[in-house]
């Protein structure tokens, strides 16, 4: 790369696939091996429905994730990572070792947030005016 501020274009494709929202942690699901749609979305709580399957279908568009329908009674689905996914296993785990060193845990207790006192007599809206 002579320019540092020019990019391979197949370079870019590949950062903003993988740098998707989700996409990383899906990925990192499916590591572990095939899984059923209800299996990846149990472990990634807070992505919905809609982006979950929005993001296997540019996985599978991109022939890093395979589809496959299973003919039982009720028909199984499993995704699974094809040798073009697994190949980005190092790159996951790298990314899994940084974020434990260098990101720092987010806090999630919620604490109560205080609520200004209403003026007497006086109603608000949904907006928080009157």
């Amino acid at each position: 790369m002579d320019d540092p501020g020019s990019f391979c274009p197949r370079y870019l494709h590949a950062v903003e696939l993988v740098g998707r929202r989700w996409t990383g942690v899906i990925l990192r699901t499916l590591l572990a091996g095939p899984a059923r749609y209800f299996e990846i979305r149990a472990g990634i709580p807070d992505i919905s429905d809609r982006m979950l399957s929005e993001r296997l279908r540019e996985l599978e568009a991109e022939g890093i994730v395979t589809r496959a329908v299973i003919p039982e009674v009720p028909v199984r689905v499993e995704y699974a990572l094809t040798d073009k996914g697994r190949a980005l296993e190092n790159a996951i785990v790298a990314i899994a070792k940084w974020a434990e060193e260098w990101v720092p845990v987010p806090d999630t207790s919620e604490e109560p947030k205080e609520v200004a006192p209403r003026a007497a007599g006086g109603r608000r809206s949904a907006h928080g005016k009157r």
